[in-house]
């Protein structure tokens, strides 16, 4: 077994794309939703492009997602024509969806500070 010190590690998994956690997906997908209605596809490109490619959107957890989403009432879905002059199906955030993103954004905001501290403790606590 080969140990690679964590920092290196870090540098070299910098530019391949995460996997995103599951849960995950939804918010960012009701986030999407925030700046108004797009369809599926442009959600995904949306996702990668403002993580600076960061995260990467697999079509096979998009469709999914958006439908679980949908049946719980936190996005709404209708029949329209894409920029390519296809049909496509454009996604709305519901005022349901607004109040989950809060709550769900407030819940990540916590885990994420919690985890920093767990990743980078003060001097004084370890």
């Amino acid at each position: 077994m080969v140990d690679i010190p964590l920092k290196s590690f870090m540098r070299k998994q910098k530019d391949k794309p995460i996997d995103m956690l599951q849960g995950t997906l939804d918010l960012l997908i009701l986030r999407t939703l925030l700046f108004g209605p797009i369809h599926g596809h442009a959600i995904a490109k949306s996702i990668e492009r403002t993580s600076q490619d960061v995260l990467r959107v697999d079509h096979g957890s998009l469709y999914p997602a958006l439908q679980r989403l949908e049946r719980r009432g936190l996005i709404t879905a209708e029949w329209g024509t894409s920029e390519n002059n296809r049909r496509a199906r454009y996604y709305r955030l519901t005022t349901a969806g607004r109040k989950q993103l809060m709550t769900e954004t407030g819940k990540w905001e916590r885990l994420t500070e919690a985890i920093a501290r767990i990743l980078s403790p003060d001097r004084e606590e370890a």
